[in-house]
Formats: structure tokens, sequence, C-alpha cells
């Protein structure tokens, strides 16, 4: 998990692809499917029992995204948490170049566009009601596994090398290598 931007897709599926195991998305879940997509949610209910139909009963996988205030069955069922942080202003770079790749595959909503992007530039601002630094972090304190925090402004693979060093049963949280 972590703020958009931050790389949590990228290395779910590195980590997914290391050991063979299905990547889901959050976001494929909490949206329902539309064009333009990301503009109706799935009710929580129905965002949890789609994942415990499609995903969930494996004996492992790999989730990416945030589940904060609505996934806590889900959550209750993971080994471990990877929160990604990165510096506000890289991340947004990196936002903004995905963005404009986007843009160039098709039309692009610009308004809709301005509106993802404000949010995601509230991502760090403490006073922000959305999904947030701080919401992330008081979230992160109430969660029932261990939890490694790495700097994603590292290379994926290294990233993903932490995670696979660190992976559950291979140590606690205090012996989580930096990255």
């Amino acid at each position: 998990m972590g703020a958009s931007g931050s790389g949590t897709t990228t290395l779910a599926r590195a980590v997914a692809d290391a050991w063979s195991v299905p990547h889901a998305d959050a976001d494929d879940y909490f949206w329902l499917p539309t064009t333009p997509p990301y503009v109706a949610q799935r009710p929580a209910a129905d965002r949890v029992a789609l994942m415990e139909e499609v995903f969930a009963p494996r004996d492992a996988w790999v989730l990416s995204g945030s589940m904060v205030g609505w996934g806590d069955a889900v959550v209750r069922r993971c080994d471990a948490i990877v929160l990604l942080t990165l510096e506000p202003g890289e991340r947004l770079r990196r936002l903004e170049a995905r963005e404009r790749v986007r843009s160039a595959q098709g039309s692009v909503d610009e308004h809709a566009l301005e509106v993802f992007l404000a949010w995601a530039r509230a991502y760090d601002d403490p006073s922000f009601d959305g999904r947030s630094r701080r919401t992330h972090e008081e979230w992160l304190r109430t969660v029932p596994c261990p939890v490694l925090r790495l700097d994603s402004s590292a290379p994926r693979e290294d990233l993903r090398d932490a995670v696979l060093a660190w992976a559950p049963g291979g140590g606690s949280a205090e012996d989580a290598p930096e990255a």
C-alpha cells in the first residue's frame, strides 16, 4: 500500500511474479467497471464478497492498494503489509508522467485528470480527510500483522528483493531491511 504513484502495483506484480502467485489490485474491487473508469464505487460489502469469491480462498496471493475502512475481512488474511513511501515531488512527477502516457493512448477527460491529480497531491497533507498518509499510518497501527516500510525511490528489483528477504516467517518488522 501507499500513495498513488508510489509504485504499489508495480512492486506487488514483481513480488507475485517471483512467488508465482496471483496479483490483485484493490481498485479492481473498489470501482465498478465503467467507461470512463473510476467514476462509480462498488458497495463495500460487494467489494469484499467479490474478493472472497475471486482470490482470497487461494493458498497465496499478493494484493496491492488500500482497503482502509472497508477491507478488514480480507486484511485479516494477510501475512504482512508493505507500505511504500516516496518524496511527494517525485511521486507526483511519476503520476503526471503516467497520466501523460495514458492521455496519449486515447481521449482523457482533462477535468477528471485535474481532480485526480489534486486528490493525489493531498495525500501528504495531514488535514486531508481522504486517502492520506495520516489515515494510512493510523490504520497501520491497528493491523494484526507486521508492516514493512520501504522508500520506493529504490529500484523495483531492490524493493522486490527486500520484500522477498523479509517475507512472512522470515523475520519480524524490527528485522525488516531498509530499502
